[in-house]
Order: C-alpha cells, then sequence, then structure tokens
C-alpha cells in the first residue's frame, strides 16, 4: 500500500500515469491488431468487429460501476486508515464480478445477433459482428474479476502489478491472432471468431496471473471466505457510487450506436472507417485518461483523509497536465493524421474516411482531457451522478441532431463529426462547472468533520516499495 496523502502530488501522478498508460495502450493495440489482420478478409469484416466492439462499451460500463466503486469507497478507507473497510469493501466487490460476469455470457447469447441487425449496414456485417461477438464474450465476462482486482490496487496506491499482466496477457493476444485469424503456421484460418478467441484466452490467462498475484504477494487487500456471502448494505454502497459511473458508458454505447446509425446509408466503408478511426483516437487518449486515473486514487485518499487542500491540488495540477498532453496530439493529427492511421487498410475509400474523422475530432482533444479529469475528480469524492448528467446531455444534444440532419438533403458524414466536437466541448463546460459546485460543498463538509487525529495527523513511517 501507498499512502497518497503526503508527498508531492505531481511526482505521485508522474509515478502512476505510466504503469496505468502502459496497460491500457497494450490493450487498445490488442484491439489495433486484430483490426489489422482482419482488414485482410474485407471491408464488411472491419466493419462488423468494429460494430461488435461498441458492444464493449455497454459491458464497459457495467465493469466501470464495479472499478469505480471500489476504487472510491477503498481510497477513502486507506485515507481512513480503516484496512477492515477495504478489504470488505474488495470481497463485496467480488462477489458483484462474478455476478455480471455470468450475466454477460447469457446476454451475449441471447442478444448478439439482434444487436447487429440493428447496426450493420449489409448480412455480410451482421454476420461477421455476430461471430466475432459470440467468441469474444468469454473475455469480457472475465473482465470484471480483472477490472476489481486491478482497482483495489489502484486505491491503494499499487499499479506495476496489474500493468505487468495486462502485458503480458496482450502479448499474448497479439502472438495469437495471427494463427488464430489467418491461419499462421496452422493453415486452419477462423476468421472474425479467432480474434475474438484469441481476446478471450489472453483475458482469461490475465485473471488467472492476477489471482496468483493476490493469493501469494498482496497484503493490504486480500480474499476472504467469509466475506463471500452477499451483504446487502455493502453491495450498495459500491452500487450507489458505481452505478451512475456505469451508466456514463451506458450513455457512450447509445452515442457510438447512433453514429452506426446514421453511418449506415454509407455504407460498409463508411463504418469500417469510423471504427479505424475511433480506436486510433481511443489510443492517443490513453495518456491523458491514465493522468486522470493516477489522480482519482491520489484524491481519493486525501477526501478520505479530509485534506480538502490536497484534493484541490490535485485536480489544479491534474487539469495542467492532461491540457499539455492533449494539445500536443490534437497539433500531431492536425499535421500528419497519416501517421497515426497508417498499415490498418487497403481499401482507400475507407482511409480517406477514418482521416477525415482524425482531423475534424481531434479538434475536442483539450475538452476531452478536462472532461476525463473531472470524472475522475468526482469519482475520487464518491458522487459520479454529476458524471451520468454530463454524459447524458451531450448524448441528448447529439442524437436528436444528429439523426434529423441525417434525413436532410446534403447530408455528409463531417456533419456528425463536427456535431460531435461541439456537444463534447458543451459536456466540458458543464462538468467544470460541476465540478466547482461539488467542491465547494463535499470539501467545506469534510473539512469541518475532521476529526483531531486527522487535523494533526502523527508522523508516518517509511512506506515499503511497490512489489513487482
Amino acid at each position: 500500500m501507498k499512502d497518497l496523502t503526503n508527498g508531492s502530488i505531481v511526482r505521485h501522478i508522474l509515478a502512476m500515469a505510466p504503469p496505468i498508460m502502459v496497460g491500457m495502450v497494450t490493450i487498445m493495440i490488442c484491439q489495433l491488431v486484430d483490426l489489422y489482420f482482419v482488414s485482410d478478409l474485407g471491408d464488411a469484416a472491419v466493419a462488423g468487429v468494429a460494430a461488435a466492439g461498441n458492444a464493449g462499451f455497454l459491458v464497459n460500463g457495467l465493469m466501470q460501476v464495479l472499478g469505480v466503486g471500489a476504487v472510491a469507497l477503498i481510497a477513502h478507507a486507506v485515507g481512513r486508515k480503516d484496512r477492515a473497510d477495504a478489504n470488505l469493501i474488495f470481497n463485496q466487490a467480488m462477489v458483484l464480478s462474478v455476478l455480471f460476469g455470468a450475466l454477460t455470457l447469457l446476454a451475449g447469447a441471447a442478444l448478439s445477433r439482434p444487436y447487429m441487425h440493428s447496426i450493420a449496414a449489409d448480412q455480410a456485417t451482421i454476420e461477421a459482428g455476430t461471430t466475432y461477438l459470440l467468441w469474444f464474450m468469454p473475455a469480457l465476462a472475465l473482465q470484471f474479476a480483472t477490472q476489481v482486482m486491478g482497482s483495489a490496487l489502484r486505491a491503494t496506491g499499487i499499479v506495476r502489478p496489474v500493468m505487468l499482466v495486462q502485458t503480458l496477457a496482450v502479448v499474448v493476444n497479439i502472438a495469437l491472432a495471427p494463427v488464430l485469424i489467418s491461419g499462421w503456421g496452422t493453415g486452419h484460418a477462423l476468421g472474425v471468431a479467432g480474434a475474438g478467441l484469441a481476446s478471450s484466452i489472453a483475458v482469461a490467462l490475465g485473471a488467472l496471473m492476477l489471482l496468483v498475484y493476490f493469493c501469494k504477494v498482496e497484503r493490504y487487500v486480500a480474499f476472504s471466505a467469509a466475506q463471500w456471502w452477499p451483504q446487502p448494505r455493502h453491495l450498495m454502497r459500491v452500487l450507489d457510487v458505481g452505478l451512475p459511473a456505469g451508466g456514463e458508458f451506458a450513455m457512450m454505447f447509445i452515442f457510438m450506436a447512433v453514429i452506426y446509425y446514421v453511418l449506415r446509408d454509407f455504407g460498409a466503408a463508411a463504418q469500417a472507417g469510423f471504427g479505424i478511426g475511433q480506436r486510433v483516437l481511443g489510443l492517443i487518449n490513453m495518456p491523458a485518461l491514465a493522468v486522470g486515473l493516477a489522480a482519482g486514487p491520489i484524491a481519493g485518499q486525501n477526501f478520505g483523509a479530509a485534506n480538502a487542500a490536497r484534493v484541490r491540488e490535485t485536480f489544479i495540477k491534474t487539469a495542467l497536465i492532461v491540457t499539455l498532453v492533449m494539445a500536443g496530439f490534437m497539433i500531431l493529427a492536425q499535421v500528419t493524421p497519416e501517421l497515426l492511421l497508417g498499415g490498418f487498410s487497403n481499401d482507400r475509400e475507407t482511409m480517406e474516411i477514418a482521416h477525415l474523422f482524425l482531423r475534424i475530432i481531434s479538434l475536442n482533444m483539450i475538452a476531452q482531457g478536462l472532461i476525463f479529469t473531472c470524472s475522475s475528480m468526482f469519482q475520487a469524492l464518491g458522487n459520479t451522478k454529476p458524471v451520468l448528467l454530463t454524459s447524458a446531455t451531450r448524448v441528448f444534444t447529439y442524437s436528436l441532431p444528429a439523426i434529423w440532419l441525417s434525413t436532410q438533403p446534403g447530408f455528409r458524414m463531417e456533419h456528425v463529426w463536427y456535431l460531435s466536437v461541439a456537444t463534447t466541448t458543451l459536456q466540458a463546460g458543464l462538468s467544470l462547472w460541476l465540478l466547482h459546485r461539488e467542491f465547494n460543498k463535499r470539501l467545506t463538509l469534510a473539512a469541518n468533520e475532521k476529526t483531531p487525529e486527522q487535523a494533526t495527523p502523527e508522523p508516518v513511517a517509511p512506506l515499503a516499495r511497490e512489489p513487482v
């Protein structure tokens, strides 16, 4: 465990963000590798896998329910020096991970084909997307458990073990992708089914490695059979914090589904170009998102310790770092988008659409970085309802105009991207205003409720080095 209530905030951010970023980037690279090998199967396969991947936003929403709830509550407990509560929350969140994983498998089996029918441009895309989803569902189901374990470690300031596990799992996925998708070395190409199977095998390996780590190495939070019996009050503590954050991903699912809906009349090439551009955009957003995720446990521990000044300082310094990072990537996307998009498709039309998408959407990178930062602060404060409100506002202000525009004469794809820039900027402004209100309310209350022990803390013993 690392005590994040003392020491340089910038140093804590810079120590935690790179391992978090490496873990996220390796996962994104894995998805891009899948697209790269699937691209040899044609535009319908690329569009199918990309569209099916949007279902991951919905499942990721459920994952965020557990991850955000676990991070916030465990970080608060660590800040209060309440190890017993940290362990109880961890084990109750693991109970929820098993339940959510089982529901994901059942929903995937029943709804994959109806979902693809609702958004795909043609029958070939429907078949490719449905096949991929069915083989990818075990990976999504297992990720609930890995999400809770990783979130528990991040709340205690430990990030390297998760990075190492994710990196190794992704290496396995990358190694398996050409073998299973294209039949390298075996002569038995599974196509899009191989892409889903490679991911499922890799995630299963990662879950097993994290389980071994918790059983053999981790000491602050640990599995306890006695705490696996569902306790409604503590389950609701996790859900109260996590559900609004999960709703944010559900809003993103709706947002992406609307984009695929309004693009389907442009054909598979348009959906494929958007899918490639969206994956690359996700990759270049990773550094700013990693900084935001690193700031969450720092602010959360300090909020639990009733240290309002350090919570505010965490926000200010995180926002500055994120803005600098996103400004740099925006310039890169404007000047040389081909550098970021090269090699993902041989189809000229598909890549032209991807270039257009990235040039326009990169205009909202700074606003998106501020949204990441505000979301992390709301999570750290244990109130994620404003995150859901701002996401719903963006979806509402985007979806209705986008659908209306798609019915008008002269409708072009770039109208969709420019509308996205405008609504993202609106969401960033609303997030900053709501966070200002939340700070004034919650941090003032926390300062007033500070105990004598928190007001004059005892000297903290030197911390052990983070295990690897």
